[in-house]
């Protein structure tokens, strides 16, 4: 049977991508990895590598898909297929410090739950906001990390690689998807990540924002299941 690594993003666990593993466990070896405590990009990467078979398919939203290209740059050999889901590949701008740093220091001071709505209703889409059920699950998700989670992930979001130089190197099947109401990880760096990319299938998703996989799981593990049929002679 396959495997199929899933990777979470900043303040995610296994809850992100639940719908669309649910559904491939039926014919795949699905594993979601989320990364705790690590403050470092290519310590994540590593921790994946370090348990996953010798190749295995490989799908990151948000943060996870920043350590996607940092799997795929160690250990190119071992990365059957790639999916990217609303994420980037930049290094950190010069005002990300800053930014990211006052709800940090909330977070550390007065807990999680203090800046959780701050942080997560930016990620859902406005079109969204208005379903409770979603935003309660991402909520709860959220508060279910702690300060420290988001300090040291932060940190490791502020020392990121640059995958720039990865994407012309990308030589498997791959995914490029997105929430089309994504304005953390715009549609726009999507679709240059894609042409950069050869033969890479871009995706972009309607009435969808930054938390693609819990906004419309239906589309996304559609998405995915085609992904997983595209043949490698298509790249």
């Amino acid at each position: 049977m396959k495997t199929i690594y899933l990777l979470a993003g900043l303040l995610c666990d296994e809850e992100v991508w639940q719908a669309q593993a649910r559904q491939l466990r039926r014919h795949y070896d699905v594993r979601v990895a989320s990364f705790g405590n690590f403050d470092s990009i290519p310590a994540m990467a590593a921790h994946v590598l370090e348990r996953a078979p010798s190749r295995f398919s490989l799908a990151g939203h948000s943060m996870g898909g920043r350590v996607a290209f940092e799997v795929y740059r160690q250990a190119p050999h071992r990365v059957e297929r790639l999916a990217l889901l609303d994420t980037g590949y930049h290094p950190a701008a010069a005002h990300e410090a800053e930014s990211r740093g006052t709800l940090v220091r909330k977070a550390q001071i007065e807990g999680i739950g203090a800046i959780a709505e701050t942080w997560a209703m930016p990620m859902i889409g406005e079109c969204n906001r208005g379903n409770a059920e979603l935003v309660g699950r991402v909520l709860a998700m959220v508060r279910r990390m702690s300060g420290e989670t988001y300090a040291r992930q932060t940190l490791a979001l502020l020392a990121r690689p640059d995958a720039t130089p990865v994407l012309a190197a990308i030589r498997c099947p791959t995914l490029v998807l997105c929430g089309k109401q994504d304005v953390w990880s715009p549609p726009e760096r999507h679709e240059a990540m894609a042409a950069a990319i050869p033969h890479a299938r871009l995706r972009l998703i309607d009435n969808c924002g930054h938390m693609s996989t819990m906004e419309r799981p239906a589309e996304v593990l559609v998405a995915l299941e085609e992904w997983l049929q595209m043949a490698p002679a298509e790249v």
